[in-house]
C-alpha cells in the first residue's frame, strides 16, 4: 500500500461518521420514519420465512395472514409501554408523546410477552398447537430483529460507549444520552467529529441474522429428534445471552435496584431456557412428542411437464377420434332403426291393403 494513502484510510476506517436522516419520505405533511420503515420491512420478511417455514413442518401457512396482524399488534402495544417505562425521562412532562406520532421507540421484551401472550390465546382459539407455532415463529423474530433495529441507526439510539474500534459511529450532540438530565457523553468532552460509539444496534442486528440461520439450519438438522417448543427456547437462550453482554455497554436505562431491568430478564430467560432444554431431553423424555419428518410434499404436482403435455395432446386427440367414431356408430344405428321403423310400418299397411282389396272384390 502506498504510504501516502495510509493516513486516509486510517481516517476513513477510524470512524463512521455518517447522520442519517430519521425522514425517509413526506407524504404531504406527514413525515415517514426509517424507523417504522425498517420495522416494516422487517415483519415482511418475516411473514416470509414464517409461512414458508409453517409449509414445510406441514402447519396451515394460511393461519399466518391472520394471525401475524394480531400477534404483530399486540406486540407493538407491548413493545411501546416497555420503552415508556424504560425512557421515562422522556415522557414524563408530556404524557401525550407517548400515543401520539411519530412511534420511534421499542421495547424488545415487551413485545415478545404480550406478543407471546397472544400467539398463545390465538392458537389455542384455533385449536393449534402453540409450541409448534412458537418454533415457526422463532426464526422469524430473529429477522425481524435483525432488519428492525437498523432503524436505531436512523434515530440515532441504542449505542454504548465510546470506542476507538473502526467502526465507531458519530452521535449528535443533540442525541447523547443523560442519566437523571445530566449528559453521559458531553461534546466538549466528547467531541462528535473525533468520537465514535459502539453501534450496539448493529450488534444485534449480526445477532438477529446468525441467530436466524442457526435456527433455520437446526430445524432442518435435528428437526425430526426435536421436541415441539425446543426452537423458541434456542431463541430466549440465544437472544437472552447477547442482550445480557450487550446491557453492560448501555447507561440511563431502567434499572431495578441499580440492575438493568433487561439485564434481569435476560439472565432469567438464559437460564429459564436452558434448564427446560435440559429437562425436556433427559433420559424420562424418550417416549415425548417430537416433530418427526416433515410431511412428503408432492412439488412435481404444480409443475407442468411438456412431455405430459405433449402425451396428454396425443391423448386428446385419440379421444376426438373415439368421439368421432362413436358418432358415426351412433348416426349408423339411428338409419338402422329407422329403417327398420319403416319396414314395420310397411308390413302392417301391405296386409291391410290385401284384406280390404279381397273384401272390396267380394262386395263387388
Amino acid at each position: 500500500m502506498p504510504a501516502a494513502l495510509t493516513p486516509l484510510l486510517v481516517t476513513v476506517i477510524a470512524l463512521i461518521t455518517v447522520t442519517p436522516d430519521p425522514v425517509a419520505i413526506h407524504l404531504g405533511p406527514i413525515p415517514v420514519l426509517w424507523y417504522g420503515v425498517c420495522y416494516a420491512i422487517g415483519l415482511a420478511l418475516a411473514y416470509v420465512v414464517i409461512t414458508r417455514e409453517a409449509h414445510r413442518r406441514g402447519l396451515d401457512q394460511r393461519l399466518v395472514d391472520n394471525g401475524i396482524i394480531i400477534v404483530a399488534a399486540a406486540a407493538l402495544i407491548g413493545g411501546r409501554l416497555y420503552h415508556v417505562i424504560d425512557q421515562w425521562a422522556l415522557y414524563k412532562d408530556d404524557p401525550l408523546k407517548i400515543i401520539l406520532p411519530p412511534y420511534t421507540g421499542l421495547g424488545v421484551y415487551g413485545g415478545i410477552i404480550t406478543g407471546t401472550i397472544a400467539a398463545y390465546v390465538i392458537t389455542r382459539r384455533w385449536h393449534q398447537s402453540f409450541l409448534k407455532w412458537a418454533d415457526v415463529i422463532a426464526p422469524g423474530l430473529f429477522v425481524m430483529q435483525a432488519v428492525g433495529r437498523w432503524g436505531n441507526f436512523f434515530n440515532q439510539e441504542l449505542y454504548g460507549p465510546p470506542t476507538n474500534l473502526p467502526w465507531g459511529i458519530t452521535i449528535d450532540c443533540a442525541h447523547r444520552v443523560s442519566d437523571h438530565g445530566i449528559p453521559q457523553y458531553p461534546c466538549d468532552l466528547y467531541p462528535a467529529a473525533t468520537t465514535g460509539f459502539h453501534p450496539l444496534f448493529l450488534y444485534e442486528s449480526i445477532s438477529g441474522a446468525i441467530g436466524a440461520i442457526v435456527l433455520l439450519w437446526l430445524a432442518r438438522r435435528y428437526g425430526p429428534r426435536m421436541r415441539p417448543g425446543d426452537l423458541i427456547l434456542v431463541f430466549f437462550a440465544w437472544y437472552g445471552a447477547v442482550r445480557f453482554a450487550l446491557e453492560t455497554l448501555r447507561t440511563g436505562n431502567w434499572t431495578f435496584f441499580g440492575i438493568p431491568t433487561a439485564m434481569l430478564i435476560s439472565g432469567g430467560a438464559v437460564v429459564i431456557a436452558l434448564v427446560l432444554l435440559a429437562y425436556r431431553h433427559g433420559p424420562w423424555a424418550t417416549d415425548a412428542e417430537r416433530w418427526g419428518d416433515p410431511p412428503q410434499r408432492d412439488d412435481e404436482s404444480d409443475v407442468i411437464d411438456e412431455d405430459e403435455l405433449d402425451d396428454d395432446g396425443d391423448d386428446l386427440v385419440d379421444d376426438e377420434d373415439e368421439a368421432a367414431v362413436d358418432e358415426d356408430e351412433l348416426a349408423d344405428d339411428q338409419t338402422d332403426d329407422e329403417a327398420e321403423g319403416i319396414d314395420d310400418t310397411v308390413e302392417p299397411g301391405g296386409a291391410a291393403g290385401g284384406d280390404a282389396g279381397e273384401r272390396g272384390g267380394d262386395a263387388v
